[in-house]
């Protein structure tokens, strides 16, 4: 199963989409890739996930799936900041040869001025 974090005015609550186990867990290997973040819904695409590898990281960057290229979810231990927030961890298994985007968000800034 995997879990998509839905808006509800201050709270966030988790929608379930299911997903089929394998028949064959070692099998999966060999026709599909394994990315591992929190998952989170996509802003204004249904069809499509983000997966944020590393949440509390200052450097970070995303990845972004079409849902149909998933296969298979499994979820991995939460992880917890010292305030005692959890971020839900999951790991994706993506098809082979699937087009996949990594992004990765900066702040436009004029080198020259740290370079004098």
């Amino acid at each position: 199963m995997s879990r998509f974090p839905v808006e509800t005015g201050k709270s966030t609550r988790f929608e379930i989409q299911a997903y089929k186990k394998p028949r064959d867990p070692k099998a999966i290997r060999d026709t599909h890739v394994a990315f591992s973040g929190a998952p989170r819904k996509h802003p204004y695409d249904p069809q499509k996930i983000i997966l944020v590898p590393d949440p509390y990281s200052t450097n970070t960057f995303y990845y972004e799936f079409m849902t149909d290229d998933i296969t298979y979810v499994e979820e991995l231990p939460s992880l917890v900041d010292m305030d005692g927030q959890t971020v839900t961890m999951a790991r994706i298994w993506v098809k082979k040869m699937s087009v996949g985007m990594r992004c990765t968000p900066f702040f436009i800034e004029d080198i020259r001025r740290f370079a004098m």
